[in-house]
């Protein structure tokens, strides 16, 4: 098997694209700007999606629909909404097809004009606000906990698998609350659930903090995010939660008796992870051999390997595995046994390393005789020959330690490529180089639209765990009370 896999340090971009290509995670379609997620690729997403979706239920959200058309006149009702959406979306203006009378195909039925163009959703705020004015009567309604798994469509004009598509899956929770403070809660809540699972589940540093008001979603008073580093330097936005306040319960007449017997309006909150996360666990940890994957993520998290020298043999060896591998299973860990012949062990070992399997045993003759195996992790790229009594719990402290090695990596990483800077010119210069830059920011829009201008550089979040500090802006050079985290970002 030919990798053909640029290194990163050669063209981050390209390695990146033929990583996807290569590893058999997705393609481009047919469709301008839309992905086909293919199976391996598809495997992970559902392995997100099946750890985001517990931990969602078990803080009392509930699964929901709601429909993929948005009438025209919903996303008018709240102005900076449809203002932060109106270039992005996809609309639909008739209903019906017809055979040309020239016999060249099928056209567009002028007379199956819609009477109001509809919007394919590019997120669902105004439809689900729409609907929760008829669920919402009483303080007793509330909180109203909703998520939603679906797809969305923005129209992006210059689009790369995972980070930036026309259409793109996700999950999208929309909350309504009796109170702003426990909107609030809600929106620092959901916001943590994220950084749990960036953490735990894809081994991934998080900074968390909260957008500039340049940079909230469109249509909240206050948008928290989690920002990553990749592998060159870059940020990535893995997660967004937001306070819409009162915005859309008002835009709709979403009002609810209190318990003082006084109609209130309801206060919202709205927050989300698409499947741009998986860009982010490719660009976070994988190699110039391929893939490098989180155990807890892994489709696969043990592949086996028989090297024999003939049918007996492998027999042999496959009467010593495949009780190992009931037993893996039992234990809750994703094994393979490839004992196909379409393939040498060589080219095997090659394409799982390359697909970023965690874990590798390999068994030939001699192992069978001196009751061995080797053991190969995808991380570090070790191996050893070690017993095979005793391997299912070995095998389960491997994977924790995997685990935590990926982490630890990527941390290590954004510490070494984080840094203060505090004149303009050092901003410039280590900005060329690539990491997070803290530094000062004076507070204004003014000042944060001209050095993205400048640099291409944007304020990603003012971190919460920021202590005060009184400096001087870097561009500005006005007073500030601490310093905010920029980078240049997918």
């Amino acid at each position: 098997m030919a990798k053909a896999i640029p290194s990163r340090s050669e063209n981050y971009s390209e390695w990146y694209n033929e990583l996807i290509k290569k590893a058999d995670l997705a393609e481009n379609s047919a469709v301008r700007g839309c992905m086909v997620i293919k199976p391996y690729g598809f495997s992970i997403w559902e392995k997100m999606q099946r750890a985001l979706d517990d931990m969602f239920k078990e803080t009392g959200h509930q699964n929901a629909y709601f429909p993929l058309f948005i009438p025209k006149s919903f996303l008018s009702k709240e102005a900076s909404h449809v203002e932060g959406f109106a270039k992005e979306c996809a609309v639909v203006t008739h209903y019906r097809l017809k055979n040309a009378e020239d016999g060249s195909g099928v056209i567009v039925d002028p007379e199956a004009k819609l009477e109001e163009e509809l919007i394919v959703r590019p997120t669902s705020e105004t439809v689900i606000w729409s609907t929760y004015k008829n669920w919402i009567q009483s303080y007793r309604d509330l909180p109203l906990l909703i998520n939603q798994w679906a797809n969305v469509v923005r129209w992006e004009m210059r689009t790369r698998i995972f980070l930036r598509t026309a259409e793109f899956l996700w999950q999208e929770g929309h909350t309504a609350h009796a109170t702003a403070d426990e909107a609030m809660d809600e929106t620092r809540q959901m916001l943590e659930i994220y950084a749990q699972f960036a953490e735990e589940w894809m081994a991934l540093p998080v900074i968390k903090g909260s957008k500039t008001p340049n940079e909230r979603f469109a249509g909240a008073d206050d948008t928290l995010c989690i920002e990553a580093m990749m592998q060159d330097g870059k940020a990535l936005q893995a997660g967004t939660s937001h306070f819409l306040g009162q915005n859309f319960a008002k835009a709709f007449d979403v009002q609810f008796l209190n318990k003082q017997n006084q109609l209130d309006y309801v206060w919202g909150t709205s927050w989300g992870v698409s499947t741009r996360l998986m860009g982010a666990l490719i660009m976070a940890h994988s190699d110039d051999d391929g893939l490098v994957l989180p155990p807890k993520l892994a489709p696969i998290q043990v592949v086996i390997v028989p090297i024999y020298r003939s049918d007996e043999q492998l027999d042999a060896i496959s009467a010593k595995i495949k009780p190992l591998v009931q037993e893996l299973r039992k234990a809750g860990v994703s094994v393979k046994y490839d004992d196909s012949d379409a393939n040498k062990p060589g080219w095997k070992f090659a394409e799982y390393e390359l697909r970023g399997v965690p874990v590798r045993l390999a068994m030939g003759g001699r192992d069978l005789e001196n009751g061995t195996v080797e053991i190969a992790r995808r991380d570090l790229k070790t191996k050893e020959t070690v017993p095979f009594d005793g391997l299912t719990e070995r095998i389960k402290a491997l994977l924790d330690d995997i685990q935590q090695t990926i982490y630890n990596k990527a941390k290590t990483f954004r510490q070494e490529n984080t840094f203060n800077v505090d004149t303009f010119e050092q901003f410039q210069e280590q900005l060329e180089k690539g990491g997070f830059l803290l530094a000062h920011w004076d507070g204004t829009a003014e000042t944060e639209e001209a050095i993205k201008e400048a640099t291409k550089a944007t304020i990603r979040c003012i971190p919460f765990d920021q202590e005060p500090e009184e400096g001087v802006d870097v561009y500005s050079g006005k007073p500030s009370k601490g310093r905010v985290v920029f980078a240049r970002a997918y």
